[in-house]
């Protein structure tokens, strides 16, 4: 099957369609090979999948340097949606990355830190499938302002889907509130986006909310999806 042709296919096609719509059309095309990717910032795709079927698998990447109320959201989001988390790890423990590589290798080689403790365990991770979902929106920033709902990973062979793709930060409040979705405490507390806790801070009223992450550092992305 020409899973290529299927994404750009489906990628002009759905241009529009609701994110619950995106999302049962991946369900309904690729069944127990699709798979979410959540990094627990909240459960807004967690909540729209189990509206649209129910045991979604949910991908979380447990890097070792997650807030405490990033794993607190994962856990809250296996208990509170009909879907199915799957947490992976990566090959090195915290400890073992430090006698491997030295201690603060985020510090000093962020890049390469975020190849072992998040890009790789995504890659173990989504062998089994042959679609994922993310919640990466084209508002967020320059490097994703002209993803597509549905669009072909080039890198990983697959197909992506991108259900709220064209949404905005204020669309996404919008559900949360409208929903009750849960929301990771940190949103609440200056971190729009949350990545792990040594390359995050706060970020202050009126500045990006991308800033918070790799402060200092030319870096933008993790490369999950670059």
């Amino acid at each position: 099957m020409d899973f290529q042709a299927i994404a750009e296919r489906a990628g002009r096609d759905l241009e529009g369609a609701s994110a619950q719509d995106v999302l049962r059309w991946a369900v309904k095309t690729f069944g127990d090979r699709f798979v979410i990717a959540s990094s627990m910032g909240d459960g807004l795709l967690a909540h729209l999948a189990s509206s649209v079927t129910s045991g979604v698998d949910v991908l979380f990447l447990d890097t070792g340097y997650h807030f405490a109320e990033t794993i607190g959201t994962r856990d809250a989001v296996a208990q509170v949606y009909d879907v199915n988390v799957r947490t992976m790890l990566p090959l090195l423990t915290v400890a073992q990355q430090d006698s491997e590589h030295g201690e603060r290798l985020y510090e000093r080689d962020p890049n390469a830190c975020c190849a072992l403790r998040k890009v790789e365990p995504l890659a173990r991770g989504l062998a089994p499938y042959t679609a994922w979902a993310s919640g990466i929106r084209r508002d967020e920033a320059a490097t994703r302002s002209d993803i597509g709902v549905v669009e072909w990973d080039t890198k990983r062979e697959m197909v992506k889907v991108n259900p709220i793709a064209a949404w905005t930060a204020a669309d996404v409040d919008a559900y949360v509130a409208e929903h009750g979705v849960l929301v990771n405490p940190l949103a609440y507390d200056g971190y729009p986006s949350i990545g792990c806790a040594p390359c995050t801070r706060r970020v202050a009223p009126g500045e990006d909310p991308r800033s918070g992450r790799w402060a200092g550092t030319s870096k933008t992305e993790c490369g999950l999806h670059v």
